[in-house]
């Protein structure tokens, strides 16, 4: 068996939480670090949970406080018991209840969202409540729409119409991923991974993905297969950098340089070169870096005005 590596396993948390969103669903939270260090709110994506942001967590320790969550199906978070629970409006309910709940009274917080975590954040973006408490964002490896079109898990060669039927076939599989086997893990690499990612973490990032539910991967599968933010990314006030591997294929570059253009405070694009979807497992360093530098640039200099 795989010996995991020690930072894909998450550090002791400092508090837990179960917080109600607004149509009363739970979801799964949990804190690390010291309590009055600059704080930063970490949203994964699809198939994923808070367990995907360990590599990111124990680089941003111990001078951060850092809060990730469960979205809603995944992890420790509740599951929806109908199709009406799986929108980008809940989404967005479930971060402004996250963030009301562990952001205080005059603070802001950093968020980062990958892939689904930053269609979170860009749903989020006409909530007062969310822009109160945020002083930037880091968009890791994500799309604001037309995720199909775009999809490289399909050869090049495959075009036109036959092209799309087999990334939306690929997308909404209902089939259970059952254990992790060595071509399951292979096929899972090449989907999401870099080339080069070293086969511990392929493993980690399989254990993962196998965890999720068949059927909460199926749903989220629908909303992002029509997923149109667009108009959300010109409401999306805070200073916001963008982050991206060259060799994602679920939201190449393409939507990074989509979402940058339509940003009205863009900080930047960082691209990694033979990085695939699942950046914060290949290339923890990197994307904690983005994460720091807008902490440093837009939270430590707005507490130092406070002070």
């Amino acid at each position: 068996m795989t010996t995991l590596p020690a930072d894909c396993l998450l550090p002791a948390a400092a508090e837990e939480y179960r917080i109600r969103s607004a149509d009363g669903h739970w979801i799964h939270a949990a804190a690390y670090g010291p309590e009055d260090a600059p704080l930063v709110v970490l949203a994964h994506g699809w198939t994923c949970s808070t367990r995907f942001w360990a590599p990111v967590i124990h680089q941003l320790l111990p001078d951060h406080r850092v809060v990730a969550y469960d979205q809603r199906g995944h992890g420790r978070s509740d599951r929806p018991v109908t199709p009406a629970g799986y929108t980008t409006v809940k989404l967005a309910d479930d971060l402004a209840a996250v963030l009301g709940r562990v952001v205080p009274a005059g603070r802001r917080a950093v968020l980062a969202g990958h892939s689904m975590g930053g269609m979170t954040i860009m749903a989020a973006a006409d909530r007062a409540e969310v822009a109160d408490r945020t002083a930037a964002v880091a968009l890791v490896s994500t799309g604001a729409g037309d995720l199909l079109a775009e999809l490289k898990v399909v050869p090049d060669a495959v075009r036109g119409g036959l092209r799309r039927f087999l990334g939306r076939q690929l997308l909404h599989s209902r089939l259970p991923l059952g254990p992790v086997t060595p071509l399951s893990r292979a096929a899972l690499k090449y989907a999401t991974m870099g080339p080069a990612t070293p086969a511990d973490r392929a493993e980690v990032n399989a254990r993962i993905v196998h965890a999720c539910p068949a059927g909460v991967r199926h749903r989220w599968s629908l909303v992002l297969g029509s997923l149109d933010l667009y108009a959300q990314l010109g409401r999306l006030a805070a200073p916001t950098a963008v982050v991206v591997g060259t060799h994602d294929r679920l939201t190449p570059p393409v939507h990074s340089h989509r979402i940058l253009a339509a940003l009205p405070v863009p900080e930047g694009l960082l691209e990694l070169p033979g990085v695939g979807h699942m950046s914060p497992v290949e290339r923890p360093a990197e994307v904690a870096g983005e994460i720091r530098r807008l902490v440093r640039s837009h939270l430590n200099t707005a507490r130092k005005v406070a002070e």
